[in-house]
């Protein structure tokens, strides 16, 4: 029985002591969990002090710049109210009046030097001179020689379209000169197309009665014509088809067009000015436009004219393809608009807030629910300039300036755009530049291909490090089989920087495969290829690439690239230009302060694809793509990357604002002989084959009038 209760006693102190054990151990770790959270919470805290005082100090140092930008601007304001007022005194002095004389000469010179300085050289002005010539020859080709024969244009009123459709066009008069309406009507009369209805409503005063009596002409004649012609006949309910209201007073351009759209009938609308000049054929190639491509809004190329002729041509106009933002830019469509009145959804054509640019307005409204904009590359629309006009002078309507911009921004709210500036170029006040604002600060990752070269990546590396006003970045470098200890003494510098990391690549030279490496080593969001023979300019040139990259519907963004002595290296790139017929950059080699065709390097514009010398991408998308195509090794691997953005239906973008050097071809050399050379037209063979649709269709943001063998927009002539 002793024995029973020593065994069981045993027993209870041995249960006891592994409770015991267990307890322990289960303090211990909680006791350890314990200080394991509160190392974790003294971490988390000290994380949190050390980002509360980073916070801090950049709340600090923004503010202390946000007071030293105020006190400047309070200073500028202060100095150009005194300026102003010394400029008041002097423009109210004789002297300055009697001066006129001189200070228009001096003008003028001052005008000539400037122009001279934008060709940059006595080659830069004989390539001016030359495109002069070719376009001289071309206003010949392009005005009452390219009207349809008798013949032309009987085959073209007897053809049978598909579709039966009525185009109404709208023409608000108010105080139309004799001449200038009788030659506006004549041109609608002239249509080989034949259905259509012309609308006039007349805001005109009493002191210009004979507009009214002259439109009643017209009616009559008209009605005479439809008379004569049965087939006719079943298409006018009223007689004619020319329809004229006297209107009770001049409600202005919006309201009298307005007026004009309350008269029409038709099922296309087309907008024509009461002082301009239609080609007989304009309607004939939109209804082919409808019929064929199913167009709902179409559009041509058109030019200024002076004087009763159409042949004295002042500017010729040869527009790209439907392209957003050329079009948020400056109203590079104009005219002639015909568009599905189905696209109006019961809306005005013209708002009258927007009065002096309301044809931009209309046109931004309207191509915003079109779904196939077309684009007629001819010239059939011609604008008369004269004195007054905006043609002639857009400070003849300087209102249209501030309208213009209260326009784009307008179209930019309904799309969601909130924050945004819109400010006018030096090119011209109605070209605008616009700054989005960006989204966030995600990361942007810059890829950089090296092969020794140590002086051109310090460059690069540099320009980037010291210019670079956006911080959030990291720099990626591909070493490619570098042999000099000096490059990578060099790297073993730039690591000692966090966010600059040196990965190798290792095999033959293939620019595609060595770019693929380095972005699929990325953490960023956007991902910029950066060539190591560049050299950053403009401060905030990953702003300027970011806010359009981060929009949903941009693909590629690309900078503006110069040579070392500021001649243009890219500013876009057209594919099928060339002697290889493959792509080529437009605007080569033109001095740094030239405008451009049209103003076009002072605005961002739409383009087929940018230089892989300079590109932002989403990495998404690159991924998305498989990246850059390895099998064009070195040359046109950027086109192909770009096109095939294009047809995964995003847009690429170049804008001038950011800007850099980029010495070419020093990293490398040329591709024009031995080796290198066959290695290209190889290349070129291969990009011919896989684009040879897109080629055929030709470049849509390049007029195919223009010549593919010059890159400065010289005009093709016809021999």
């Amino acid at each position: 029985m002793q024995n029973e209760k020593i065994t069981k006693l045993h027993f209870m102190m041995k249960s006891m002591a592994q409770d015991i054990c267990q307890v322990r151990r289960k303090t211990a770790m909680e006791t350890h969990q314990e200080e394991e959270n509160l190392l974790g919470n003294r971490q988390t805290m000290e994380q949190t002090e050390e980002s509360i005082r980073y916070y801090k100090e950049a709340y600090e140092r923004e503010r202390e710049k946000r007071a030293v930008l105020i006190a400047k601007l309070a200073d500028a304001e202060s100095r150009a109210a005194d300026l102003e007022q010394k400029l008041e005194r002097i423009k109210g002095s004789v002297f300055w009046k009697l001066s006129k004389p001189l200070r228009s000469a001096v003008h003028f010179m001052q005008r000539t030097k400037d122009r001279i300085s934008r060709y940059g050289n006595i080659r830069g002005i004989a390539r001016k001179l030359d495109a002069k010539r070719i376009e001289k020859l071309a206003k010949s080709q392009h005005g009452t020689a390219s009207f349809p024969t008798p013949e032309e244009a009987a085959k073209q009123r007897e053809t049978k379209f598909s579709k039966t459709i009525k185009i109404s066009i709208l023409v608000p008069l108010y105080n139309t000169p004799k001449e200038f309406l009788v030659q506006a009507v004549d041109s609608v009369l002239a249509q080989t197309y034949e259905n259509w209805e012309l609308c006039l409503a007349d805001g005109s005063d009493a002191d210009h009665a004979y507009v009214g009596t002259l439109c009643e002409e017209y009616v009559r004649k008209d009605a005479a014509y439809v008379n004569e012609h049965p087939a006719l006949q079943a298409l006018v309910q009223t007689g004619s088809r020319i329809i004229y209201r006297k209107l009770e007073k001049n409600g202005g351009i919006s309201e009298n067009t307005n007026r004009c759209l309350e008269m029409a009938t038709g099922d296309y609308i087309g907008l024509f000015d009461h002082d301009d000049i239609l080609h007989p054929a304009v309607l004939y190639e939109y209804m082919k436009a409808i019929c064929e491509r199913g167009a709902d809004y179409i559009y041509c190329d058109e030019s200024t004219f002076h004087g009763n002729s159409i042949d004295n041509m002042i500017t010729l106009h040869f527009k790209p393809n439907f392209a957003i933002d050329n079009l948020r830019a400056n109203n590079y469509i104009c005219h002639f608009s015909v568009f599905d009145r189905k696209l109006l959804e019961g809306t005005e054509v013209f708002r009258s807030r927007f009065d002096g640019s309301q044809d931009h307005d209309m046109i931004l409204r309207l191509t915003a629910n079109a779904k196939n904009v077309v684009h007629i590359p001819k010239l059939m629309y011609y604008w008369r300039s004269h004195k007054g006009s905006v043609a002639s002078d857009i400070n003849a309507k300087s209102y249209a300036i501030e309208a213009a911009k209260g326009a784009v921004a307008d179209h930019l709210q309904s799309l969601g755009f909130q924050n945004f500036e819109i400010t006018s170029t030096k090119a011209f006040e109605t070209i605008f530049r616009i700054r989005y604002e960006i989204e966030g600060n995600p990361k942007i990752s810059i890829v950089i291909p090296n092969k020794d070269h140590y002086d051109d990546l310090k460059r690069c590396v540099t320009s980037i490090l010291e210019k670079s006003s956006y911080d959030n970045y990291e720099i990626i470098i591909v070493e490619n089989n570098s042999t000099s200890k000096e490059i990578f003494d060099y790297y073993d510098k730039l690591r000692e920087h966090s966010f600059i990391r040196v990965i190798e690549y290792q095999g033959e030279f293939n620019y595609s495969r060595i770019n693929n490496l380095g972005v699929s080593k990325a953490v960023g969001e956007y991902v910029i290829l950066l060539n190591n023979d560049t050299q950053v300019i403009t401060l905030n040139w990953m702003e300027e690439l970011l806010m359009y990259a981060q929009r949903d519907d941009v693909g590629a963004a690309g900078a503006k690239l110069y040579y070392a002595d500021k001649t243009i290296q890219h500013a876009g790139v057209v594919i099928g230009l060339g002697a290889h017929r493959t792509a080529g950059h437009t605007h080569y080699r033109v001095n740094y302060n030239n405008l451009g065709y049209m103003g076009r390097l002072c605005y961002t514009q739409n383009v087929t694809a940018v230089t892989g010398a300079c590109l932002m991408v989403k990495k998404e998308i690159y991924d998305k793509l498989g990246g850059l195509d390895e099998s064009f090794a070195v040359s046109l691997n950027d086109v192909d990357f770009c096109l095939r953005i294009r047809e995964a239906g995003y847009l690429n973008v170049f804008t001038p604002f950011a800007e850099l050097y980029h010495f070419e071809s020093i990293s490398r050399g040329a591709d024009d002989t031995g080796e290198k050379a066959a290695r290209y037209n190889a290349e070129s063979e291969r990009f011919r084959q896989k684009w040879q649709n897109a080629l055929a269709e030709g470049d849509p943001y390049y007029n195919p009038n223009f010549s593919l063998d010059r890159s400065d927009f010289a005009l093709k002539i016809n021999q």
